[in-house]
């Protein structure tokens, strides 16, 4: 995996504020993605360097490179934006929630546009995922961040199941049972969302498709998942 693609971060209840430094690095690592979006979709991948990407947001290309290593990486934070609020979601989800219900009730909070992400949003990862389709560079950076939503997905249903003890939720992400639970509720989402990048403009979202391929996960043993 690229090391400049991030990886979810370890969570951490106790954690104050995010400081401004952080935050203003993300907003950076976002102009730069939102540049990047619009020239691939204006001008096409092949015909944009790094360069232009960089002159577009109003940074300096070794600003550009500081944060990325290839102009398709630039928009690895588009690609991740809808993926890590529906991980949170999960892990945040009401304790009461059995795991099925919980990935249904983050997937209901993330794929329905302008909940968690805003609808302007949802089309530019629309057209970036139909992008990657024609671009195995693109296709690449789509693939890499989906390996890491599923790591974070499997963070975040040993968290639930263990029930806040660390060491439990340790022994449950690395269970091959559970990595499996996780592996297919993440392809779940992503094969609705790549169904519906590359359906006609105006077609409904992804929703209802992530909701039915969930399904196959009702009668799933989470509960089992520390025995292998």
């Amino acid at each position: 995996m690229s090391s400049t693609i991030p990886a979810f971060p370890d969570p951490d209840p106790g954690q104050g504020p995010v400081s401004l430094t952080e935050r203003r690095k993300a907003e950076t690592r976002m102009e730069i993605a939102r540049a990047a979006a619009r020239l691939f979709v204006g001008q096409g991948l092949r015909a944009t360097r790094a360069e232009d990407i960089a002159r577009a947001a109003g940074v300096a290309p070794r600003t550009f490179y500081r944060y990325f290593a290839t102009k398709e990486e630039a928009v690895a934070p588009l690609y991740a934006l809808g993926a890590e609020r529906w991980v949170r979601t999960v892990r945040e989800a009401p304790a009461e929630l059995s795991p099925p219900e919980a990935l249904e009730h983050a997937v209901r909070h993330t794929l329905t546009p302008g909940a968690a992400v805003a609808a302007p949003s949802w089309e530019w990862a629309r057209t970036l995922v139909r992008l990657a389709e024609s671009s195995p560079a693109l296709r690449k950076v789509w693939a890499e961040v989906c390996h890491i939503t599923e790591r974070g997905l499997l963070q975040a249903l040993a968290a639930r199941l263990s029930e806040g003890d660390d060491h439990a939720a340790a022994r449950l992400a690395s269970a091959p049972r559970l990595q499996f639970g996780a592996a297919v509720a993440a392809a779940a989402v992503r094969v609705a969302v790549e169904h519906w990048a590359a359906r006609p403009q105006g077609s409904p979202g992804p929703l209802e498709t992530a909701l039915r391929n969930l399904e196959a996960l009702r009668g799933f043993d989470w509960h089992g998942a520390e025995h292998g």
